[in-house]
């Protein structure tokens, strides 16, 4: 009898997820795909000016600042993060690990808005100092995306790389291979699905970031000709006008917002076909 409880309870559960993401699905695609086909698909997503009172709606200039943004932030914070999980999982003593496994769960429960602030307070002054302006721009963006990004990549390594059977590990010493060679040659090929996962969710999470860009970036809706150039991403536009925004306009915030919705399909369609490939 509990049994069947609780299975019922599961399936309940597994129902209002589906029927949430098709209503969310419904709602983006009734209000948006009508102001694309008044607004012009190509003069919608390859259009250069974003000039509401003027009735131009082009938000390439916010597609190539988002895509910036987050390639900016995978290169910073892939890297930093799959190294710095490899060094838990295999390297790291247990009186380190003890403080630095809380350090990393408490990255990721830190609000976007305070890394916001850090941001603005610590980053922004340190860029100004560097490379002049007013140190808003891609590069500072990207940086702040890759220290965010960071939590979601060690912990979801870290755990890809410890459900790896220690026998490969061994197997690798057996042959004379070195700890090190071991772990980087042996371990890390056969936990690449679960790293790859974890470069998946970090790309979702920066590229669906909000406030923090907004505070940093510099919210320009034009086409950044350097990494130091400000920049405003599709999110932010969203964030910045639909306070405010009416009639197209509105409608045209709600496109931009179909528009980011396809992006984390494609991404999840993308590491779907990789992790067939590679299975």
């Amino acid at each position: 009898m509990r049994e069947s409880v609780m299975k019922v309870v599961f399936m309940v559960a597994a129902c209002m997820s589906i029927i949430a993401v098709a209503l969310i699905c419904i709602f983006l695609f009734a209000n948006g795909i009508p102001a694309i086909a008044e607004i012009g698909v190509f003069d919608f997503l390859l259009g250069d000016k974003w000039k509401p009172n003027s009735g131009i709606f082009g938000i390439f200039p916010m597609i190539i600042g988002s895509i910036y943004v987050t390639a900016g932030a995978i290169i910073i914070g892939v890297p930093l993060g799959i190294l710095c999980a490899v060094f838990m999982a295999k390297f790291c003593p247990e009186p380190l690990y003890k403080v630095m496994k809380p350090a990393v769960s408490l990255l990721a429960g830190i609000p976007s808005i305070v890394y916001g602030f850090f941001g603005l307070v610590v980053i922004v002054p340190i860029m100004q100092d560097l490379f002049g302006g007013n140190g808003k721009g891609v590069l500072t963006a990207s940086i702040l995306l890759g220290i965010m990004i960071l939590p979601t990549i060690i912990g979801v390594s870290e755990s890809a790389i410890r459900a790896v059977p220690n026998s490969y590990y061994e197997g690798s010493l057996a042959l004379g291979a070195t700890h090190e060679r071991s772990v980087f040659f042996a371990m890390l090929p056969a936990a690449k699905q679960g790293i790859l996962a974890s470069v998946i969710l970090g790309v979702g999470r920066a590229i669906g970031e909000t406030m923090a860009v907004i505070m940093v970036a510099g919210n320009q809706a034009v086409m950044p000709n350097s990494i130091f150039s400000g920049v405003r991403t599709l999110t932010a536009n969203i964030v910045m006008e639909m306070g405010y925004a009416a009639d197209l306009h509105r409608e045209a915030l709600l496109a931009t917002g179909v528009v980011l919705f396809i992006f984390i399909l494609i991404i999840n369609l993308l590491f779907s076909v990789l992790k067939r490939r590679k299975s």
